[in-house]
């Protein structure tokens, strides 16, 4: 359907374009220019800085506020109009000092310099005054310069209602007005998550990153010994020659800049939101990662990954050359040394032991053609099935509690749907820290929309203190209460018959399989009140529409697939699949853990989730590959977690693992450990000598996706391109030419010539990307699967019909099965664990560079005030964690966040991180390691107090300051205030 249309007069002239679209966005389409400066098309109108006037129907009005529609009148030209523009033009001047040849945000993206030079302003009317506050510098990531400061109220808009972390305001009654950090200010200690949308909203250089500063330009890296008298003598021409000969030099040293400046699309490579930006760089020197509206899932949205996570690019510990072992080192090597090394390696096993007695890992982190020809070398090189990848530790179960359910094992719909939804249930997911520009959206629309929000969770993370209704659940006991809401919507009429009955299989049989969840049953269970179950039910059961999220709080229990398959029945209950606002979302961790799934490093599928055991599939990629279908194997490999014991039992005798610290992530640490130490020989191919490189009689060193070309699949199913912004550092290698350029010396030389060629192949076999290609993802394009041939995408799932051959979803029965370890009479304590918002995993990447590690560089222990209180600890005391596998030594942090005999831990820190107290239970349908299952005594332990284990200036001590609105009617009610063209007698306060 196409866009309605206007056509309205601006200065006299007749205009068609949009209708209803912000009058600023209208006209810029039309190549014409309004002056503003606080508009911002992401943002809300905030009518702050008194530009932008204009006259519509003969009426003085801010022209940030108005949309187009047919037949509207408007001037911006009379001298009324321009004197009021170049008025709030000067008032804002006072607060900024233009100084823009050597200031390092004049580089194009300044909305203060375009307009002032837009304007041709001849003279400032107020002299600019300085304030008395100085530059915070107190934040790793970005400075706040209140004398540049312009008071516009962006970043306040910004930080409040689209990132919804609520710490910014502006008071605009004090003596001099300045952006304020939950209501100080300082950055650091505040509740600043720095996810840097700010920054990326300011139009000016008050909010700066500190990698613009100080060489983002010519001019700007010079001492201010220089710099400041060099700027007080051009202030100071200005009243002599004007300010146009001064702006135009600045506009010269702009084109310079955008030479020298190269700005590239890439994709986030943390965790599987899937956002994509712009990285400005100049040579390998990241100037700043630049969100666009245009992306497809996060628009202007970051987190403090994506916006500041990047030193690791080019940090000196980055493998540069191929590594042999030798008498028990390392030694440089050759790429062709190298490869020849490793194909011998992997041949002699073979021969000797047969292609089964080899696994491969491939990366959750490289692109979907590096998974790809990760499990084609498997599969039709050494003839095994044995690939797998990180999404084993983390969401298989998911995945197979969705292939069970509804027969896809991918999110339901999209970010779209979590924004339209009546009701949010949240389970088993630290949603702000793990996916946080998801949770941003989410925190929209509970903020702005009437959204409800659902959570349960053993621990009050910052999701559980928004929630409209928290259950704080036992762990491990999630299938009983989903059971029970089943159960519930059953018995009280809230279940969707009709959807059941004309859409889904095996009702009856699931529902007298509920008999035994009662509430009163689920209470005891899950230690939840039986009026806390109800008022659950309730919020679901009336719920119009409803999503489900959940992540590795679900999965990472040794019946994780069966927990799922609850949520999934539940959802199929309340008739909450193939409408748009419904389905179930397993958070995806790790930013291409669903492609790397998708395209085939399984062990029992090929890509496009199609059986290696089915014999009518296995001839189709026979064909496709130019081999006899007995060269490919018919039964499913080992998965990571039977890899590992297979090492150990010394049935696997060899490994090539890709970028992933398997012995830093996958549980028991101790026989990992000893089961890589088994090895005859492995291969790591990495950008780091991680953990698990260290094991290794081969290290390659791959690329990060800055340094390569290919794709990713986000957890909406969302494949997105990305480019190269810099050549490889070093002698490092693309991994999809280390692996292409191996398959060749293993005897099969493919002639991908890039990427693209690897996709059209994969594209050309799996149905489920049958129109997936280069050419359609260019630019900020996205694909979803399934994609048609004709690649027309696929974002709501089920809409018409299930993944299985009837078209119809099945209600899958379950029984309660008991976690696998609980606390006993010794070990009496549950050691919960998970992520924080500024690291990632090893912290191979997030540890880099000492920035983002600069906010929580200890580990620690989270524990309740009440278990404080009875083992006589307090913060910064230390203990030792006793599982029935080993031990640790931490400090505690003693809050609310947890509660009862449930501990927290980080998983980033330590040699061998929590994974020296995790056991090899596991759940026995997918292989996933129960990590959330760990049985733990606490004994204190001396040692010197650990001051702030969680530093004072760490976010998690701020105190938010909540506002639904930018609060400009402050600004006008204040004495000063006069509606421009008026001139003011204090425009610092106007």
């Amino acid at each position: 359907m196409s866009e309605a249309t206007c056509t309205l007069l601006f200065n006299g002239e007749r205009l068609t374009g949009l209708a209803n679209q912000p009058l600023i966005d209208f006209l810029q389409a039309q190549g014409k220019t309004l002056p503003h400066v606080c508009y911002h098309p992401s943002l809300a109108p905030l009518q702050s800085c008194d530009v932008c006037w204009v006259e519509v129907d003969g009426e003085q009005v801010r022209g940030c506020t108005l949309r187009s529609a047919e037949g509207m009148q408007i001037v911006s030209q009379s001298a009324v109009l321009q004197a009021a523009q170049q008025e709030g033009m000067d008032r804002i001047l006072n607060r900024h000092e233009l100084y823009c040849t050597v200031c390092e945000h004049n580089t194009g993206d300044c909305t203060l310099h375009n307009t002032v030079a837009d304007m041709h302003i001849p003279i400032q009317y107020y002299p600019y005054a300085r304030k008395p506050d100085s530059k915070d510098h107190s934040n790793p990531f970005y400075t706040y310069d209140p004398d540049q400061c312009i008071l516009c109220g962006r970043c306040v808009e910004a930080c409040q209602n689209v990132e919804v972390n609520e710490t910014l305001s502006i008071d605009y009654s004090a003596d001099h007005p300045r952006v304020l950090w939950d209501g100080g200010t300082q950055i650091a200690g505040s509740s600043c998550v720095s996810c840097g949308h700010c920054v990326t909203v300011c139009p000016c250089n008050a909010l700066l990153e500190k990698t613009m500063q100080p060489n983002a330009g010519p001019f700007t890296n010079m001492d201010d010994d220089l710099k400041r008298p060099l700027i007080d003598f051009v202030k100071s021409m200005e009243d002599s020659i004007g300010m146009e000969p001064i702006t135009g030099i600045s506009l010269i040293d702009d084109a310079l800049r955008k030479v020298e400046i190269a700005k590239t699309k890439t994709v986030c490579t943390y965790c599987g939101v899937g956002c994509s930006f712009e990285v400005w760089t100049r040579d390998r020197h990241i100037l700043k990662i630049q969100p666009v509206a245009d992306a497809p899932v996060n628009g202007i949205s970051t987190c403090i990954k994506g916006k500041f996570g990047w030193d690791f690019i080019n940090s000196p510990n980055r493998l540069t050359t191929p590594l042999i072992r030798e008498n028990g080192r390392f030694r440089p090597a050759s790429w062709d040394e190298a490869l020849a090394r490793v194909a011998e390696g992997l041949r002699t096993v073979e021969r000797n032991y047969g292609g089964e007695a080899i696994g491969f890992i491939g990366s959750s982190k490289a692109s979907n053609e590096e998974a790809y020809l990760t499990q084609k070398i498997a599969r039709l090189i050494f003839g095994t099935n044995n690939v797998d990848n990180s999404s084993r530790y983390c969401q298989n179960p998911a995945t197979e509690g969705l292939f069970r359910t509804v027969g896809y094992g991918g999110d339901a719909g999209t970010l779209r749907d979590l924004q339209q939804t009546a009701l949010i249930v949240l389970v088993g997911s630290n949603l702000a820290e793990n996916h946080p520009v998801f949770a941003s959206h989410i925190k929209q629309s509970l903020k702005h929309r009437g959204q409800k929000l659902l959570v349960v969770d053993p621990r009050r993370h910052e999701m559980a203190e928004r929630a409209d209704t928290y259950l704080r659940i036992a762990p491990g006991s999630d299938l009983v209460w989903a059971s029970a809401m089943s159960k519930y919507m059953f018995d009280h009429g809230y279940a969707d018959e009709t959807f059941l009955a004309q859409r889904v299989n095996q009702v009856d049989e699931y529902r007298a399989s509920l008999g035994p969840f009662t509430l009163e049953y689920a209470s005891e269970i899950t230690g939840l009140s039986v009026a806390a179950l109800t008022e659950a039910a309730e919020m679901i059961g009336r719920a119009e529409s409803a999503c489900i999220l959940w992540a590795m709080g679900i999965t990472q229990h040794s019946h994780g697939a069966d927990t799922s398959t609850a949520l999934s029945n539940l959802l199929l209950v309340t008739g909450n699949y193939g409408r748009p606002g419904t389905g179930g979302y397993p958070m995806r961790g790790h930013n291409n853990v669903q492609g790397a799934s998708d395209f085939g490093c399984l062990s029992n599928v090929y890509p496009g989730y199609e059986k290696v055991s089915d014999p009518q599939v296995r001839a189709k990629w026979a064909k496709a590959w130019g081999v006899d279908a007995d060269a490919l194997s018919a039964e499913p490999g080992l998965d990571n977690f039977l890899m590992v014991q297979h090492a150990d039992e010394k049935k696997v005798r060899a490994m090539y693992i890709i970028g992933e610290d398997t012995a830093f992530s996958d549980a028991d640490a101790s026989k990992i450990h000893e089961a890589f130490s088994n090895l005859d020989f492995m291969v790591v191919q990495d950008i780091f000598m991680s953990h698990t490189a260290q094991y290794a009689d081969v290290v390659l060193p791959g690329c990060p996706n800055l340094e390569k070309e290919g794709t990713y699949v986000n957890t909406e199913r969302r494949i997105q391109h990305f480019s190269p912004a810099m050549a490889p550092l070093g002698d490092s290698r693309p991994d999809w030419q280390i692996l292409r350029d191996l398959a060749a010396r293993l005897g099969h030389p493919w002639s991908y010539p890039n990427p693209g060629a690897i996709m059209a192949e994969a594209a050309g076999i799996a149905t489920l990307f049958a129109g997936v290609s280069y050419e359609r993802l260019v630019g900020w394009q996205s694909q979803i699967w399934p994609v048609n041939a004709d690649g027309s995408s696929t974002p709501l799932l089920y809409t018409e019909r299930f993944a299985f051959p009837d078209g119809k979803a099945r209600l899958y029965p379950l029984e309660w099965r008991a976690p696998l370890e609980q606390a006993d009479a010794e070990f009496d304590l549950m050691l919960n664990n998970g992520r924080m918002l500024e690291h990632f995993q090893s912290t191979n990447q997030t540890g880099q560079g000492g920035r983002m590690m600069s906010l929580s560089p200890n580990w620690f222990v989270e524990i309740s005030p009440a278990l404080a209180q009875q083992r006589s600890l307090t913060t910064g005391e230390w203990v030792e964690l006793e599982s029935r596998r080993g031990t640790l030594q931490v400090p505690v942090v003693v809050t609310e966040r947890v509660a009862g005999n449930g501990l927290f831990i980080p998983i980033h820190h330590g040699r061998s991180g929590v994974n020296s107290l995790t056991g090899d239970h596991h759940d026995p349908d997918v292989n996933t390691p129960a990590y959330k299952e760990i049985a733990v005594k606490m004994r204190k332990w001396e040692h010197a107090p650990q001051p702030d284990p969680l530093p004072q200036h760490n976010f998690r001590h701020g105190q938010r300051t909540p506002l639904d609105h930018l609060p400009i009617e402050q600004k006008w009610q204040q004495p000063e205030y006069r509606l421009p063209p008026e001139h003011v007698t204090t425009p610092e306060k106007s």
